[in-house]
């Protein structure tokens, strides 16, 4: 483990990556696919100019389940790939990536006893004649007490040597005498917090693979450290299609508003990329190719033109560098016309559908499993609340619909079209409805949005 003041963005070895991969991405094997999807994903990588590989079957879409184990274990193939090395962080750059390396106390913490309450430290029984001084937190050690002694103590203040208990300043008052009386009996030790009370030098904090909060940031500083062991946030580029697209201003002769530009950015972040570039390169092959080749980025995300219409260009630009097709289509609504493609074996394309609600699935659909395994973040335990409306679903498909959570249920929002944001923007949560439906009352598993999700949506800035 690199020490608290390493340099930022030095290497460590190599292990601690694959260990926090391990720990956190500990899944069993792959599940059995759907006999007409036999295709896995994890052949060779297609010749240089050669076809993506499609399954024998290329007009079925993968299962919504099935597409996201086969983002998941592209994953893990990458993140072998690679072998990135943990990166040593400052505290204030460490929000929302994830441990490489144990959290270990550097010393006992309290470092010191010191007083839990504003009040006065006393020595032995009373009453107790009070020193003209005070005790204030962040001074150096205070002159001892002897029995029958007190002094006025700050909270957080070093107890001194003899000091048997602290009387709160509500639990005390002065006499004529001025001695010290208590109001109310207190036990030997009370408000006192004893030096090593949280940990001892040397013990584990917090594993590897913890996500980093800022519950986790101040644990850190509370224990000495300057600096965190981390693993790197996987690359991500972001290439906008479409001629029809605005950067400013009202939807005009046809043209309409980017959503995605201005979106997919800190959605990214908060599922823990580093976004490189967001581009705008409109409906041009030569300019979609060149982009493609030219990134670098662990996965690259397209907007728009993943379907086979006279200017949607992302399959045959992915033929044209010989990429992998993992998963072309994706029986899910939003979002059937999503893919994600291998470009090499550390990286991947995910192409999203142009509607906005249509992207959003696509991104939590293939993106999030693949960046999260990529960034070594714990899979989220999953959840089911009940629906408090029914739900019409596809005679096929998996349906993604927006919801709010109300209580112990989950309330379907209206505005859940494939080019709608009104739902999405206004909710908790996206329920996952089964082929079918799902009537009122039924229990239905549930995904988090990246904001509301035990601290990954820390990750905007």
């Amino acid at each position: 483990m690199t020490s608290p003041g390493a340099r930022v963005g030095e290497d460590v070895d190599d292990l601690g990556v694959e260990e926090a991969l391990a720990l956190v991405n500990d899944h069993p094997g792959p599940r059995p696919r759907d006999p007409a999807h036999a295709h896995d994903g994890h052949g060779p990588h297609t010749a240089h100019g050669a076809a993506p590989h499609r399954p024998a079957d290329s007009h079925r879409a993968t299962p919504w389940p099935e597409a996201r184990s086969v983002a998941e274990r592209a994953g893990r193939t990458a993140a072998r790939a690679t072998r990135r090395a943990p990166v040593s962080v400052p505290l204030d750059a460490a929000l929302g990536l994830t441990l490489a390396a144990p959290l270990t106390a550097l010393t006992d913490l309290p470092s010191f006893d010191t007083s839990a309450m504003d009040g006065w430290a006393v020595a032995g029984p009373g009453p107790w004649t009070v020193r003209d001084e005070g005790v204030l937190a962040g001074h150096a050690e205070p002159a001892a007490l002897t029995d029958g002694e007190a002094v006025r103590i700050a909270t957080g203040a070093r107890v001194p040597p003899g000091a048997t208990v602290v009387v709160r300043s509500e639990h005390g008052r002065t006499d004529a005498q001025g001695r010290l009386q208590v109001t109310r009996e207190v036990a030997h030790g009370q408000d006192i917090r004893p030096r090593g009370q949280e940990c001892r030098g040397g013990d584990q904090l917090l594993p590897v693979g913890t996500l980093v909060t800022p519950a986790v940031l101040g644990l850190a500083a509370a224990a000495g450290y300057d600096a965190l062991t981390t693993v790197a946030r996987p690359r991500a580029d972001v290439l906008v299609l479409g001629d029809e697209l605005l950067t400013e201003g009202l939807p005009h002769d046809g043209l309409i508003r980017d959503a995605l530009g201005p979106m997919l950015r800190p959605w990214l972040r908060a599922l823990g990329a580093e976004v490189g570039t967001v581009r705008r390169i409109g409906d041009d092959a030569e300019a979609l190719h060149r982009a493609v080749t030219a990134s670098e980025a662990d996965l690259i995300v397209t907007t728009g033109g993943t379907a086979a219409g006279p200017v949607d260009h992302v399959h045959p630009t992915l033929r044209r560098i010989g990429a992998e097709l993992l998963v072309d289509g994706v029986k899910v609504r939003p979002g059937h016309p999503m893919l994600l493609a291998r470009i090499t074996e550390g990286r991947h394309l995910v192409g999203l559908p142009g509607n906005p609600l249509a992207a959003v699935s696509g991104l939590l659909t293939l993106a999030e499993p693949l960046l999260r395994v990529l960034a070594a973040r714990p899979a989220p335990e999953p959840y089911v609340l009940p629906l408090r409306d029914a739900v019409q679903g596809h005679p096929h498909d998996t349906r993604l619909v927006p919801v709010v959570l109300r209580g112990e249920g989950a309330v379907p929002l209206r505005y859940n079209g494939p080019a709608m944001l009104r739902g999405i923007a206004a909710a908790d949560a996206l329920a996952v409805v089964r082929p079918g439906g799902a009537r009122r009352g039924q229990e239905t598993e549930l995904l988090d949005l990246p904001w509301t999700s035990g601290g990954i949506g820390v990750c905007f800035t």
